[in-house]
């Protein structure tokens, strides 16, 4: 680490000595000072950029499981601030979404944070962070700032002190709450207290940091079908059978990190629900619990607190949609899989994928509305604009709205909306810490987006932005390459006199690299020239040399080489290019005016002649090796006649092979279409062709196909 000043003045003040918990008590003083709620220090390994949590307060340590131990590096406040040696302040829920992603889908909750280093002019001995209910103000005040500073730089002071005495500073035990109290009495402070509580009509559990039940009365025991000797001292998840859930251990933290009221509703087999209101305080929580009163509407339950008990999809299912979403390629094929699998799971009506550019949102799909000019409104919007939309995607905080209502009552001047949704839930889509884009569900019922509905919908999201920035970069280099390959090839065929051409070419679709494949025709008096290749490889390099070769062979062509000696100079550039490469190639000089051609080959497919009689034959031509194995090599020709109205078929392999197919029985196979179909127009041959090369799904090569006609001139 550097030895830059650190803010705030290092106390004088003597060290602790040697035993007595230093870490402990100087962050319980600090939390008690600035009226924090949790806290923790963390001290950096011996010999190792990695911080190690070293103590924590006021919140058990499951809470920061994920950080307990992790990398100097990392993207985490408390190794911000030992790393670059600063205070690092987040204001609440959505600064930290926008900031630090990764913390945010772990602990969803409302608090902020203030994380410092723990430093002298000398060395980084670690950090601290120290935590807020989300009520606080958004900004620390300047005495809390030096204060934060100060304690650190005191602490950084006794350490180093301890350090250089040989007594470096070991983890201690965390602050929480005093272990499960006894007896009722002791719990509540009289006898008389207890007897009050025990004769309400609901139930009462008090609940330590750590989740274990110190007190339960009567009520509560007889509403969880649990006696109250096996309650106390256990987790109520542990104890209760039937809540051992995470969605309910979820309401658990998000009461006590974010210090508010929550609650949720869950069945008791078989039949009953209750519901669960819990009451946060600094030292542990209070939870009552009554019956739930259901309400049929259309056939389906509706409880008094909005919020339903069941699982909205099972853990299988998302290790289904998981998998799913890996095999997803590009952008549409994201948004299809979500609407076919996600949507109709979750019980939304309609789904809108946005994403952004430019300053701009763009819908990159969407489902359920059939009205198109409901979901254009938001295309184009600037980010700027306040929209549920909008603030998903810039602070990375989900926005629920369970009706039309609440929804204008947030957003009271957004454009208006289609009449047949009548809920929404805004959900961003965050992947290796940046936003890529906000996924919209709406429901065409008023939906109250229960607490285990939210989680679940939160954790989907974490699968379709990582799933779609895969689909959005695939798509990206998928038009780089083919653009680029596109660039290579020649835009329009020239025409030729006594000549009619027509070519194709169709890219590999297993997998998204670029090919070698290639074709030209080049004009030249009185007679033209063609030529059809294939190099080595799908890939820039591949489609680089592609070029190189296409270029030598025009360059040679127009200065009058013949056809022999056009593929020896382009095999000897080949080989000065130094290209670990090989090229197969097939040039030909055709002359319609005396119906003549004469052709040379080097590795590559033998042409296919449809006489004007419909008898096709596959040329037999001598040839050479590949381009650019032998500079020695030469390449001698082959003169064909050509007669008015006969066809020549040049093609690349992508064309005809299949797995498990002789390429001599594959060649038989074209040669038995083209008999058939060679009459026809040149472009409806051309087509007919290449469609049978088999699907976009199914092509795993690039196809280049290159038809020439003769006719009378």
């Amino acid at each position: 680490m550097t030895d830059r000043q650190t803010s705030g003045q290092p106390s004088r003040a003597s060290p602790a000595p040697v035993g007595r918990p230093l870490l402990s008590l100087t962050l319980a003083a600090l939390m008690d000072d600035v009226r924090a709620l949790s806290g923790a220090v963390y001290l950096l390994a011996p010999g190792e950029p990695v911080l190690e949590m070293a103590v924590m307060a006021g919140l058990p340590r499951v809470f920061a499981a994920p950080w307990e131990r992790m990398a100097l590096s990392a993207a985490v406040p408390v190794a911000e601030a030992a790393r670059d040696r600063r205070l690092v302040w987040v204001a609440g829920e959505e600064d930290m979404a926008r900031r630090f992603p990764r913390i945010s889908m772990v602990l969803p909750y409302p608090f902020a944070l203030a994380a410092l280093p723990v430093a002298t002019d000398r060395a980084t001995y670690g950090s601290l962070f120290v935590t807020w209910p989300g009520v606080r103000s958004p900004d620390l005040s300047d005495w809390e700032r030096e204060h934060l500073t100060a304690a650190c730089a005191r602490l950084a002071t006794r350490l180093e002190r301890a350090y250089e005495r040989g007594h470096p500073v070991r983890p201690e035990p965390d602050l929480l709450a005093p272990a499960p109290m006894a007896g009722v009495a002791g719990t509540l402070g009289t006898v008389e207290a207890a007897r009050m509580v025990a004769r309400l009509p609901y139930g009462l559990c008090a609940l330590d940091l750590q989740g274990r039940i110190t007190f339960a009365n009567s009520a509560a025991a007889e509403l969880l079908g649990v006696p109250v000797s096996a309650l106390l001292g256990t987790q109520l998840w542990a104890a209760v059978e039937w809540l051992n859930d995470p969605v309910y251990e979820d309401r658990y933290r998000a009461a006590l990190l974010g210090q508010h009221a929550t609650s949720f509703v869950a069945q008791r087999p078989p039949s009953d629900w209750l519901s669960f209101r819990l009451y946060p305080g600094t030292n542990g929580l209070s939870l009552r619990i009554t019956r739930a009163r259901a309400v049929a509407r259309e056939g389906r339950a509706v409880f008094q607190h909005g919020e339903t008990g069941t699982r909205l999809v099972s853990i299988s299912q998302v290790l289904s949609l998981a998998g799913a979403l890996t095999e997803a390629v590009g952008v549409q094929d994201v948004v299809q899989l979500v609407a076919d699998e996600i949507v109709p799971a979750v019980g939304s009506q309609g789904l809108v994928v946005l994403g952004s550019g430019a300053g701009r949102l763009h819908v990159l799909g969407h489902r359920g509305y059939p009205d198109p000019h409901t979901v254009e409104r938001f295309d184009g919007m600037y980010l700027t604009e306040r929209s549920p939309g909008t603030h998903a995607l810039r602070c990375g905080v989900p926005g629920f709205f369970a009706s039309r209502q609440e929804l204008r009552g947030e957003y009271p001047d957004l454009a208006p909306v289609d009449g047949s949704m009548q809920a929404w839930a805004y959900l961003p889509l965050i992947a290796s810490g940046r936003p890529v884009g906000t996924w919209v569900l709406s429901y065409a019922e008023p939906h109250p987006f229960p607490a285990d509905e939210r989680a679940v919908l939160i954790s989907l999201s974490g699968l379709v932005a990582q799933a779609l920035d895969r689909a959005r970069l695939y798509d990206a280099k998928h038009r780089l390459a083919h653009g680029l390959q596109a660039a290579l090839l020649p835009p329009s065929l020239p025409p030729l006199p006594g000549v009619e051409a027509a070519a194709r070419y169709l890219p590999a679709t297993r997998g998204m690299e670029i090919g070698g494949d290639f074709y030209d025709l080049v004009p030249l008096a009185g007679e033209a020239a063609a030529v059809i290749g294939d190099v080595q490889g799908h890939n820039v390099t591949a489609a680089g040399l592609m070029g190189q070769i296409r270029t030598a062979v025009r360059a040679y062509t127009t200065v009058g080489q013949p056809p022999g000696e056009v593929m020896s100079s382009t095999n000897r550039l080949l080989i000065d290019l130094g290209s670990e490469l090989f090229a197969s190639c097939l040039y030909l000089r055709m002359d319609p005016g005396r119906g003549q051609v004469v052709l040379a080959r080097a590795g590559h497919l033998p042409p296919l002649l449809r006489e004007p009689d419909g008898e096709v034959r596959v040329l037999d031509l001598a040839g050479g090796p590949l381009l650019g194995i032998d500079a020695d090599a030469a390449y001698p020709t082959t003169e064909v006649t050509l007669a008015p109205g006969a066809l020549l078929v040049l093609c690349t392999d992508g064309l005809i092979e299949s797995p498990g197919v002789d390429i001599e029985d594959a060649l038989t196979g074209l040669a038995n279409r083209l008999a058939g179909i060679g009459d026809r127009p040149l472009d409806e041959v051309a087509d007919t062709l290449v469609e049978h090369s088999g699907t976009a799904e199914q092509r795993v090569d690039d196809v280049a196909l290159l038809l020439l006609r003769s006719r009378s001139t």
